[in-house]
């Protein structure tokens, strides 16, 4: 399944989640609900997936995990914030480049109109 293919799926489950649940309510339960929307289209997730940072020649201990990431192939960002700041938008962008990988999908559940919340990244699709 290519990355569109996936990103389709994605926002899909994304929709399923905000009209059961609605704006407002902690990210913990969105990557939640998500996640098992997620599972339950067949596909494989997994959650709070470590990614360790390289600096030059040495690994450091410090990493990030990632909220989501659907089919080893695109991340998912998740927030429940009043307003997206830039840097939320540059973080998934730099997630993408540390990972290698090519799209990243940044939502925001606290939005009034779910088609506002959603930002598709990519990294050289």
């Amino acid at each position: 399944m290519t990355e569109n293919d996936l990103s389709y799926k994605i926002r899909g489950a994304i929709f399923n989640v905000y009209n059961g649940l609605g704006a407002g309510l902690l990210e913990s339960v969105y990557v939640a609900a998500l996640e098992w929307e997620l599972l339950n289209r067949g596909l494989h997730v997994r959650k709070e997936v470590p990614v360790p940072v390289h600096y030059k020649e040495v690994k450091l201990d410090l990493g990030f995990r990632l909220d989501l990431l659907v089919e080893n192939k695109v991340i998912i960002e998740v927030k429940s914030v009043e307003n997206l700041a830039q840097v939320h938008h540059k973080q998934i962008l730099t997630y993408l480049k540390i990972t290698e990988l090519k799209l990243g999908i940044l939502v925001n559940f606290n939005v009034e109109n779910i088609n506002d919340g959603i930002f598709r990244k990519v990294n050289g699709l």
